[in-house]
């Protein structure tokens, strides 16, 4: 299907271009925040199983995991508030103008650092809604890691207001977390980019643990953030990008 943008541009539905990481119920499956792997069995009473290749009639799974330790993941300000904010109310609409960006991460002491500097030498499109940040470098192994305790890489906790200047509302990231892993409870860049506690905002996301494959081109796409619906702070979702194409004049 072909939708059209304005009068030049449009998108191309059949190539969509997926962000998630999969939930796999296996060993070196991706995790974080001390977390175990995630499970996925097979519903057991006295005279059912829920597995044909145990002999049930149909596959019947419970599956247990966290949101934001096992898979991509989009949450809300109720993550961090005592008042209880769904993620399944955030979003009025699912379609943005978003923009891809690569960073390597400065070195900053023992930490891995997006500053404030190298976002703001970032060309960002004035009508950029959603930005996609890829850290650098770039690996598949992002889909299988285990992060607890390695520090990962986090964002300056004063790039929230700067990117909220610039009109963005939805933030995604390669990353277990947008701050550091361990910082005392202060998640600074959480805290300012929903304005929590002073006038929580209910309507800018945050999406973890996305993937974004090498051979995608930094640049302006359309996003369509998916999510399950969830009543929660967090709720696994699929945040899938389409490239703006022109067509021929």
């Amino acid at each position: 299907m072909i939708l059209k943008l304005n009068q030049r541009e449009f998108i191309d539905t059949s190539k969509p271009i997926d962000l998630s990481i999969e939930l796999k119920a296996q060993e070196h499956s991706l995790k974080a925040w001390g977390q175990g792997d995630p499970k996925i069995e097979p519903v057991r009473d006295d005279d059912f199983v829920g597995s044909v290749a145990e002999g049930g009639v149909v596959n019947f799974k419970n599956i247990f995991f966290n949101p934001h330790a096992h898979l991509t993941h989009t949450e809300c300000c109720g993550h961090i508030t005592k008042e209880f904010y769904s993620v399944n109310d955030s979003l009025s609409r699912y379609f943005f103008n978003a923009q891809l960006v690569s960073i390597a991460p400065e070195k900053i002491n023992n930490d891995s650092v997006i500053t404030l500097e190298q976002v703001r030498n970032l060309d960002i499109d004035v009508n950029t809604e959603a930005i996609i940040i890829r850290t650098l470098p770039n690996s598949s192994s992002k889909k299988t890691f285990t992060y607890t305790g390695t520090n990962p890489p986090y964002i300056d906790g004063n790039v929230a207001q700067y990117l909220i200047d610039q009109g963005v509302d939805h933030i995604l990231v390669d990353l277990p977390s947008v701050d550091k892993e361990q910082d005392n409870g202060i998640l600074a860049f959480h805290h300012a980019f929903w304005n929590v506690p002073l006038n929580p905002n209910t309507t800018r996301t945050i999406t973890e643990f996305i993937f974004i494959s090498s051979d995608i081109e930094d640049g302006t796409y359309i996003l369509n953030l998916q999510m399950g619906a969830f009543c929660n702070d967090a709720s696994p979702s699929r945040p899938v990008l389409y490239a703006r194409e022109e067509k021929n004049i």
